[in-house]
């Protein structure tokens, strides 16, 4: 194009030319040459320099997109963030956090791994956060329970057995434990978390304490969990405290309300077990939750007079089968379906307050036939602060028939009628207790309890709690065993205690603890209306250090 414009120029330039006359023609030829050549010139410039614009651009317009494309992908990240802080923040307004009792959950955002302090990085997308205690335990009570750290409430003997006059001290480090939870964020909104528990309160049938004090050690707890955060959807597989256990904050794992006794078995009236199960759990609202769990079952019969109803044959229990790995030292108890709980938890703005309910499925067979029967239980628990948080007051309690394997006494879930039929056994549970903060690192704490059963079945050792029972020699030092046949009525027992940290610091903590408890067991009246009744003295002191 240039050169078609610069030709036609020219041939412009010579008619015009020939026009003049012969003596200005020579002289304009060159003046127009001379122009047109630079106006050639300023354009092919001008056109180089619009290209030169037009590169620049197109580059100025792919950084600008590209500079969008990142604007709008850390506005999407910023967005998923801000929504769940703001969940996070609501929950915790409720008094719902979601939070390891003994420490802060790691966080990972973003898919950047963020470990908290006292949490370590397993590979590029988990936090695994160590715990648990060394502790040396002192233990003194009478009558000699031939006990550990665990008190048998319901094994308290009657005076008529020797062991009723002696006392018992032990040391034991069995109660030391380990712990460990695993927790990764698949994205903003979800979270898996693992958790395991172990200590050493658990004896095998080899196990002694005379030379090797050789015992196993024991599963606490050990579980699952899913946490949906935007939809407050959780859903916990594993081994884990009962649904029915009370919470600190809405229902939540590792924020179970445990008494904070020594004692292993905790305080009579405290409604517990640590079973395999499965538990979904929906923050309905703020301050409001609602769970549901199937839990492994197993049922608490009657200690020895307990028999089966004479002339027929009955099975309600049997021998675990080593074969496939069950304890055949002790019995399982026969029940084709799971226990069922249900939970309601309410955070106004003041305390933390629960509803709850179970149904419990028992059977045994007779020849020629089954039999079947449903235990159930309702309860409530009450939770607030005092004294601007300085003092923590409780009230639990749970009523119903077949409740008794949850609670710490153990008192029996059902015995039988004279036909060889379940009767579940009626029954209450109450627990109160109060917490005091001194100071930092300073609880001082007291509880008290009762369990509560009524009579249930034959009129005969089938039966539970029935006026036939021989309970003569109950208060006789040496009596057979035959003239005690009492069976327990009620169990109520108060304790307290106190914590305090002798060191916490970067080296971890170093605390220490002491209990002391009184324990009434009081049976049922039988022959001659004579009502037999013991009681027990504990004393327990705890050294314990806290490394993590």
């Amino acid at each position: 194009m240039p050169f078609v414009r610069s030709s036609s120029s020219r041939v412009l330039a010579a008619v015009v030319i020939l026009a003049l006359p012969s003596a200005a023609r020579a002289q304009n030829v060159a003046e127009m040459a001379a122009r047109m050549d630079a106006m050639q010139k300023q354009m092919q410039a001008m056109q180089q320099e619009l290209a030169v614009l037009r590169g620049q651009a197109g580059t100025q317009r792919a950084e600008l997109a590209g500079q969008a494309r990142r604007q709008r992908a850390q506005a999407a990240v910023q967005e998923r963030i801000l929504a769940r802080e703001s969940r996070q923040q609501r929950v915790a307004r409720a008094g719902g956090a979601r939070a390891a009792a003994s420490g802060p959950i790691p966080i990972i955002l973003a898919n950047d791994l963020a470990c908290n302090a006292g949490s370590y990085a397993l590979g590029p997308a988990v936090c695994f956060t160590p715990g648990g205690f060394v502790e040396l335990a002192g233990i003194f009570r009478h009558p000699n329970l031939v006990s550990d750290v665990a008190t048998d409430f319901n094994g308290i003997p009657f005076r008529n057995a020797l062991q009723s006059r002696e006392s018992e001290f032990r040391f034991s480090a069995r109660q030391s434990r380990l712990s460990g939870l695993f927790t990764a964020k698949v994205d903003p909104t979800l979270q898996i978390s693992g958790y395991y528990e172990i200590d050493f309160l658990s004896a095998g049938v080899t196990s002694n304490s005379r030379e090797s004090n050789s015992y196993v050690p024991r599963i606490r707890q050990a579980f699952a969990v899913v946490d949906s955060l935007d939809t407050g959807w959780h859903v916990l597989a594993g081994q884990a405290w009962s649904l029915i256990t009370t919470d600190l904050s809405g229902i939540t794992q590792l924020k179970e309300q445990i008494p904070l006794t020594i004692d292993a078995q905790y305080v009579v009236g405290f409604n517990w077990t640590r079973n395999p199960q499965i538990r979904v759990v929906k923050d309905i609202a703020p301050g409001v939750w609602a769970g549901l769990s199937l839990e492994s079952p197993q049922s608490v019969l009657p200690p020895s007079p307990f028999a089966t109803p004479s002339g027929l044959t009955v099975n309600v229990n049997n021998s675990g089968d080593a074969a496939g790995l069950l304890n055949s030292s002790t019995t399982y108890s026969n029940n084709n379906a799971p226990d069922i709980i249900g939970k309601l938890a309410f955070e106004p703005g003041f305390g933390h307050y629960e509803v709850k309910g179970l149904v419990r499925f028992f059977n045994d067979r007779l020849v020629g036939r089954s039999d079947d029967a449903v235990g159930y239980g309702f309860g409530a628990a009450v939770t607030f602060p005092l004294f601007d948080k300085r003092l923590d007051v409780q009230v639990s309690g749970l009523v119903g028939e077949g409740i008794g394997r949850y609670g710490s006494g153990q008192l029996p879930d059902f015995a039988l009628r004279a036909n060889g039929t379940i009767a579940p056994v009626p029954a209450f549970q109450l627990l109160t207790g109060a917490v005091a903060h001194v100071q930092p690192g300073t609880d001082v704490y007291v509880y008290a309890g009762w369990e509560h059963t009524g009579r249930a079945g034959a009129l005969s050792t089938a039966g539970y709690g029935s006026p036939t029972l021989v309970v003569v020699g109950c208060n006789v030092e040496g009596a057979a065993t035959g003239t005690c046949q009492a069976e327990t009525r009620d169990l109520r027992e108060i304790t307290g205690g106190f914590w305090h940290d002798l060191y916490k610091g970067n080296y971890g903590r170093l605390a220490a603890g002491a209990q002391a408890a009184y324990v009434e067991r009081d049976a049922f009246r039988g022959l001659l209306g004579i009502q037999p009744s013991t009681r027990a003295v504990v004393g327990l002191a705890s050294l314990r250090y806290y490394p993590f």
